[in-house]
Protein backbone atom coordinates (compact mmCIF):
# COMPACT_ATOMS: atom_id res chain seq x y z
CA UNK A 1 0.00 0.00 0.00
CA UNK A 2 1.40 3.57 -0.77
CA UNK A 3 1.40 6.08 1.58
CA UNK A 4 0.15 10.07 1.54
CA UNK A 5 2.04 11.10 4.24
CA UNK A 6 5.48 9.55 6.92
CA UNK A 7 6.26 11.19 9.41
CA UNK A 8 9.87 9.63 10.74
CA UNK A 9 9.38 10.52 15.00
CA UNK A 10 6.63 11.95 16.80
CA UNK A 11 6.63 11.61 20.80
CA UNK A 12 2.72 12.40 21.20
CA UNK A 13 1.29 10.17 18.91
CA UNK A 14 1.24 6.62 21.35
CA UNK A 15 1.61 8.15 25.05
CA UNK A 16 5.04 6.88 26.56
CA UNK A 17 6.27 5.67 23.03
CA UNK A 18 8.52 7.38 20.16
CA UNK A 19 7.07 6.72 16.90
CA UNK A 20 6.53 6.64 13.03
CA UNK A 21 3.18 8.14 11.74
CA UNK A 22 2.23 6.74 8.24
CA UNK A 23 -1.21 8.71 6.88
CA UNK A 24 -3.33 6.88 4.40
CA UNK A 25 -5.75 8.93 1.53
CA UNK A 26 -9.50 8.41 1.95
CA UNK A 27 -11.97 9.26 4.22
CA UNK A 28 -15.75 8.12 3.97
CA UNK A 29 -16.81 11.40 6.49
CA UNK A 30 -16.43 14.60 5.64
CA UNK A 31 -16.23 16.53 9.02
CA UNK A 32 -15.91 20.35 8.04
CA UNK A 33 -13.58 21.00 10.94
CA UNK A 34 -11.24 18.17 9.68
CA UNK A 35 -7.62 19.06 9.65
CA UNK A 36 -6.57 17.09 6.77
CA UNK A 37 -8.22 17.92 4.01
CA UNK A 38 -5.49 16.80 2.17
CA UNK A 39 -5.46 13.64 2.82
CA UNK A 40 -10.07 13.23 2.05
CA UNK A 41 -9.40 12.77 -1.57
CA UNK A 42 -7.49 11.56 -4.47
CA UNK A 43 -5.14 14.27 -5.13
CA UNK A 44 -5.09 16.89 -8.49
CA UNK A 45 -2.10 16.92 -10.30
CA UNK A 46 0.39 16.93 -10.15
CA UNK A 47 0.32 14.57 -6.95
CA UNK A 48 2.35 14.66 -3.97
CA UNK A 49 4.84 12.29 -2.50
CA UNK A 50 3.75 8.93 -1.90
CA UNK A 51 5.34 6.52 0.54
CA UNK A 52 5.54 2.31 -0.53
CA UNK A 53 5.85 -0.53 1.87
CA UNK A 54 9.20 -1.19 0.63
CA UNK A 55 10.33 2.03 1.87
CA UNK A 56 9.08 1.85 5.09
CA UNK A 57 10.09 -1.41 6.21
CA UNK A 58 13.85 -0.51 5.16
CA UNK A 59 13.37 2.37 7.17
CA UNK A 60 11.96 0.79 10.71
CA UNK A 61 14.59 -2.24 10.09
CA UNK A 62 17.43 0.74 9.97
CA UNK A 63 15.75 2.87 13.08
CA UNK A 64 14.92 -0.45 14.99
CA UNK A 65 15.98 0.81 18.44
CA UNK A 66 15.31 4.21 18.12
CA UNK A 67 11.44 4.10 17.53
CA UNK A 68 9.19 1.83 19.75
CA UNK A 69 5.57 1.98 18.07
CA UNK A 70 4.20 2.73 14.30
CA UNK A 71 0.74 4.81 13.94
CA UNK A 72 -1.80 4.24 11.60
CA UNK A 73 -3.50 7.52 10.89
CA UNK A 74 -5.33 8.97 7.89
CA UNK A 75 -7.49 9.65 6.23
CA UNK A 76 -9.49 6.62 7.08
CA UNK A 77 -6.70 3.31 7.57
CA UNK A 78 -9.65 0.65 7.44
CA UNK A 79 -11.35 1.68 3.98
CA UNK A 80 -7.37 0.40 2.63
CA UNK A 81 -7.59 -3.26 2.06
CA UNK A 82 -4.37 -3.85 2.32
CA UNK A 83 -3.86 -2.76 6.04
CA UNK A 84 -4.06 -6.09 7.51
CA UNK A 85 -0.93 -6.98 5.60
CA UNK A 86 1.20 -4.15 6.38
CA UNK A 87 0.05 -4.10 9.72
CA UNK A 88 1.13 -7.73 9.84
CA UNK A 89 4.75 -6.68 8.17
CA UNK A 90 4.91 -3.85 10.87
CA UNK A 91 4.62 -6.30 13.74
CA UNK A 92 6.61 -8.92 12.57
CA UNK A 93 9.73 -5.98 12.85
CA UNK A 94 8.69 -6.16 16.05
CA UNK A 95 7.37 -2.69 16.43
CA UNK A 96 3.71 -1.74 18.59
CA UNK A 97 1.35 -0.66 16.42
CA UNK A 98 -1.14 1.85 16.79
CA UNK A 99 -4.20 2.81 14.89
CA UNK A 100 -6.16 5.78 14.59
CA UNK A 101 -9.90 5.42 13.45
CA UNK A 102 -13.00 6.92 12.68
CA UNK A 103 -14.98 3.72 13.83
CA UNK A 104 -17.00 3.48 10.63
CA UNK A 105 -15.40 -0.30 10.11
CA UNK A 106 -16.06 -1.97 13.20
CA UNK A 107 -15.69 -5.60 11.02
CA UNK A 108 -12.12 -4.36 10.76
CA UNK A 109 -11.28 -3.24 14.20
CA UNK A 110 -12.32 -6.63 15.42
CA UNK A 111 -10.29 -8.62 12.36
CA UNK A 112 -7.60 -6.52 13.56
CA UNK A 113 -7.90 -6.72 17.78
CA UNK A 114 -8.79 -10.87 17.11
CA UNK A 115 -5.65 -11.24 15.72
CA UNK A 116 -3.30 -9.61 18.11
CA UNK A 117 -2.04 -6.92 15.44
CA UNK A 118 -3.23 -3.93 17.00
CA UNK A 119 -1.84 -2.92 20.49
CA UNK A 120 -3.26 0.81 20.67
CA UNK A 121 -6.61 2.09 18.84
CA UNK A 122 -7.78 5.58 19.31
CA UNK A 123 -11.16 6.65 18.05
CA UNK A 124 -12.82 9.91 17.32
CA UNK A 125 -16.25 10.12 18.37
CA UNK A 126 -17.21 13.47 16.64
CA UNK A 127 -20.57 14.11 18.60
CA UNK A 128 -23.48 13.08 20.87
CA UNK A 129 -24.65 9.34 19.80
CA UNK A 130 -27.63 10.58 17.82
CA UNK A 131 -27.84 10.23 13.91
CA UNK A 132 -29.16 13.85 12.97
CA UNK A 133 -26.09 15.28 15.73
CA UNK A 134 -23.03 12.90 14.27
CA UNK A 135 -24.54 13.79 10.44
CA UNK A 136 -23.97 17.76 11.45
CA UNK A 137 -20.45 17.00 12.81
CA UNK A 138 -19.09 14.83 9.84
CA UNK A 139 -20.35 16.30 6.62
CA UNK A 140 -22.06 12.78 5.44
CA UNK A 141 -22.70 10.13 6.66
CA UNK A 142 -24.80 6.88 5.90
CA UNK A 143 -27.01 4.88 8.49
CA UNK A 144 -24.56 2.01 7.94
CA UNK A 145 -21.68 3.99 8.73
CA UNK A 146 -23.55 5.42 12.26
CA UNK A 147 -24.47 1.29 13.08
CA UNK A 148 -20.84 0.49 12.71
CA UNK A 149 -19.45 3.67 14.78
CA UNK A 150 -21.65 2.57 17.87
CA UNK A 151 -20.49 -0.96 17.49
CA UNK A 152 -16.66 -0.20 17.37
CA UNK A 153 -17.77 1.78 20.57
CA UNK A 154 -19.29 -1.05 22.13
CA UNK A 155 -16.44 -2.99 21.01
CA UNK A 156 -13.62 -0.74 21.97
CA UNK A 157 -14.98 -0.05 25.41
CA UNK A 158 -15.17 -3.83 26.25
CA UNK A 159 -11.45 -4.77 25.92
CA UNK A 160 -8.91 -5.48 28.24
CA UNK A 161 -6.23 -6.74 26.54
CA UNK A 162 -5.62 -3.53 23.83
CA UNK A 163 -5.29 0.12 24.97
CA UNK A 164 -7.97 2.57 23.65
CA UNK A 165 -8.35 6.25 23.62
CA UNK A 166 -11.23 8.10 22.66
CA UNK A 167 -11.09 11.64 21.55
CA UNK A 168 -13.12 14.42 20.56
CA UNK A 169 -12.42 17.67 18.81
CA UNK A 170 -14.29 19.99 20.79
CA UNK A 171 -15.45 22.83 18.38
CA UNK A 172 -17.77 25.45 19.49
CA UNK A 173 -20.70 25.40 16.49
CA UNK A 174 -20.79 22.17 16.66
CA UNK A 175 -20.50 21.06 20.73
CA UNK A 176 -21.76 22.39 24.14
CA UNK A 177 -19.95 21.74 27.03
CA UNK A 178 -23.76 19.59 28.42
CA UNK A 179 -22.60 17.18 24.78
CA UNK A 180 -19.31 16.74 25.81
CA UNK A 181 -20.72 15.80 29.28
CA UNK A 182 -23.57 13.16 26.61
CA UNK A 183 -20.90 11.59 25.18
CA UNK A 184 -18.43 10.42 28.32
CA UNK A 185 -21.68 8.99 29.84
CA UNK A 186 -22.19 7.06 26.86
CA UNK A 187 -18.91 5.63 26.88
CA UNK A 188 -18.98 5.59 30.65
CA UNK A 189 -16.19 3.08 32.08
CA UNK A 190 -13.64 4.00 29.01
CA UNK A 191 -10.23 4.04 30.27
CA UNK A 192 -9.38 7.16 28.63
CA UNK A 193 -10.70 10.55 27.04
CA UNK A 194 -9.47 12.70 25.28
CA UNK A 195 -10.92 16.23 24.61
CA UNK A 196 -8.95 17.69 21.69
CA UNK A 197 -9.21 22.00 21.47
CA UNK A 198 -9.78 22.78 18.25
CA UNK A 199 -7.63 24.38 15.74
CA UNK A 200 -9.28 26.72 13.00
CA UNK A 201 -6.06 27.43 11.20
CA UNK A 202 -6.96 24.72 8.45
CA UNK A 203 -9.60 23.49 7.82
CA UNK A 204 -12.10 21.54 5.42
CA UNK A 205 -14.88 24.24 5.06
CA UNK A 206 -13.23 27.19 5.10
CA UNK A 207 -16.11 28.91 7.09
CA UNK A 208 -14.76 27.22 10.24
CA UNK A 209 -11.62 28.88 9.81
CA UNK A 210 -13.21 32.17 11.55
CA UNK A 211 -14.61 30.17 14.67
CA UNK A 212 -12.99 30.90 17.76
CA UNK A 213 -11.84 27.78 20.07
CA UNK A 214 -13.14 26.93 23.50
CA UNK A 215 -10.93 28.72 25.62
CA UNK A 216 -8.19 26.43 27.82
CA UNK A 217 -10.71 26.89 30.74
CA UNK A 218 -13.19 26.30 29.45
CA UNK A 219 -12.08 22.95 28.11
CA UNK A 220 -10.74 22.01 31.47
CA UNK A 221 -14.46 22.58 32.87
CA UNK A 222 -15.63 20.31 30.18
CA UNK A 223 -12.94 17.75 31.17
CA UNK A 224 -13.94 18.04 34.95
CA UNK A 225 -17.73 17.25 33.66
CA UNK A 226 -16.07 13.98 32.35
CA UNK A 227 -14.43 13.07 35.22
CA UNK A 228 -17.07 10.55 36.93
CA UNK A 229 -17.59 8.86 34.05
CA UNK A 230 -14.31 8.31 32.65
CA UNK A 231 -10.76 7.06 34.35
CA UNK A 232 -8.83 9.24 32.50
CA UNK A 233 -9.46 12.39 31.00
CA UNK A 234 -7.04 13.99 29.15
CA UNK A 235 -7.43 17.98 27.08
CA UNK A 236 -4.67 18.60 24.78
CA UNK A 237 -4.71 22.35 23.61
CA UNK A 238 -3.25 23.76 20.71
Amino acid sequence: MEYAGFLKQSLVDYPGEITAVLFTRGCNLRCPFCHNPDLLIKPKNPAPPVYDMEEIAAFLKERKGFIDAVVISGGEPTLQPQLKDDIKRIKELGYLVKLDSNGTNSTVLEELIRAGLVDYVAMDIKAPLEYKRYLQACGRLSSGDFFQIRNSINLLNHLSDVQVEFRTTVVPILHTPQDIEDIARYIEGASRYTLQQFNPRVTLDPAYGEVVPFSKEEMADMAKLCNPYIKEVRVVNI
